[in-house]
């Protein structure tokens, strides 16, 4: 028998599968069908399983009303036993099934909607409901409508999301552990940055000391440039620069730790250098910044409220106002609701583990982020990273 690493507690997964159950009996949903291919954003499979996807595999989860789940995975021909998930680490399943398709095989793009809908055929009445339709693939979705005519299909993506942000005390409890081993990640990469290492030095050092701490997947962006330039952190394939003295280095740790949760933590490095006059107003307004949401960000804040008081904020103090998502709630996905955008309808609520990281920008001239988490408490939010927000001089 294998080694379970970091095994969600038997009564957290119960706690959680009533908490769903509850809603389909309010709801009238006899199944939920969700799919993912990636553990990054596919974090639901996670959280009804404590198992992932990975590498582009599909792995399909049946949540049935009445009985337990069916997993199908890309595995060995049935009827054969399938090896993933193991059977001593399995549990609320009922049929753990899969067949040999991948997506890069056209043929075999119907096999795992066939084992699906074998697991709902005797009800075909069923109302069925998809979580984040937007992972599941068409061929499945498109098989099951077919072939499932009397069926009501909905969307109840927006009842398990809530259940999801609203953090229990052990999902807060493995947030503030990959917080802690982030935070100690700074420390080593201070300890090891130097003139002549190349960005994607810093990106596998993140990597590596994560892993070696209990993480399981993530995302590490890294950007050097001179002082005074403009120097926004780059994926892998842009991480060719090698870091010199002068030089400022940004690098985002966002990566899961021991359970799998998601936080993230952002710092800058001036490397043999002062940071100049621009780079240390930036870096005090995105701390700044950040303190102002979390201090409003608490349960009945609203979204779009502390969307528009971040982005007067930047405005008001001469950078560019905000293009893209700056603060967001994190799980067992990367990115997860609530977003702090305009758009999002929701209200913060008490349990949510949301990451802040506002970005300073002068086109051109300057950018900069720090980001922290923070865990939504009944009257204020409570930041768990400890990292000191300061710029790091090494």
């Amino acid at each position: 028998m294998g080694a379970f690493l970091d095994p969600t507690p038997d009564e957290e997964m119960q706690r959680r599968w009533d908490a769903v159950r509850a809603v389909m009996r309010e709801r009238k949903i006899d199944y939920l069908v969700m799919q993912g291919q990636e553990e990054f954003m596919g974090g639901s499979l996670r959280w009804f399983t404590d198992w992932t996807a990975r590498h582009q595999f599909p792995m399909t989860v049946i949540f049935a009303l009445d009985e337990d789940m069916t997993v199908i995975n890309c595995g060995n021909e049935p009827p054969l036993p399938q090896a993933f998930p193991p059977k001593w680490g399995t549990r609320g399943v009922k049929n753990n099934w899969g067949d040999v398709y991948f997506t890069t095989h056209s043929f075999s793009k119907y096999y795992d909607a066939k084992l699906a809908l074998d697991a709902m055929k005797d009800k075909p009445k069923a109302t069925i409901g998809w979580v984040e339709p937007m992972n599941i693939a068409m061929t499945l979705a498109g098989y099951l409508q077919e072939n499932l005519p009397q069926a009501t299909f909905i969307d109840a993506t927006e009842h398990i999301d809530i259940l999801r942000a609203k953090k229990s005390p052990y999902e807060v409890e493995i947030a503030k552990r990959t917080a802690k081993i982030q935070d100690d990640s700074f420390d080593y990469l201070k300890s090891i940055v130097k003139p002549g290492l190349h960005d994607y030095d810093m990106y596998a050092a993140t990597h590596h000391y994560m892993s070696s701490h209990g993480s399981g997947r993530g995302l590490v962006l890294v950007k050097s440039g001179a002082m005074g330039t403009f120097a926004p952190f780059e994926p892998y394939h842009l991480q060719g620069k090698v870091i010199e003295a002068g030089d400022q280095l940004t690098v985002l740790n966002e990566t899961n730790g021991p359970g799998g949760m998601y936080t993230e933590l952002c710092r800058s490095f001036c490397v043999g250098v002062e940071p100049d006059q621009e780079l240390s107003a930036a870096w005090k307004h995105s701390v700044e910044c950040q303190r102002l949401l979390a201090e409003k960000m608490v349960p009945g804040a609203s979204c779009k409220d502390l969307y528009t008081l971040a982005r007067s904020y930047m405005v008001d103090n001469g950078y560019a106002p905000p293009s893209r998502s700056f603060a967001h709630g994190q799980g067992y996905s990367l990115v997860e609701r609530p977003s702090i955008r305009p758009d999002e309808p929701w209200e913060i609520m008490e349990g949510m583990n949301i990451a802040v990281h506002p970005v300073l920008v002068k086109p051109g001239r300057v950018w900069c982020l720090a980001c922290d988490n923070y865990i939504v408490g009944a009257k204020s939010a409570e930041k768990i990273h400890n990292y000191p927000q300061e710029l790091i001089l090494v």
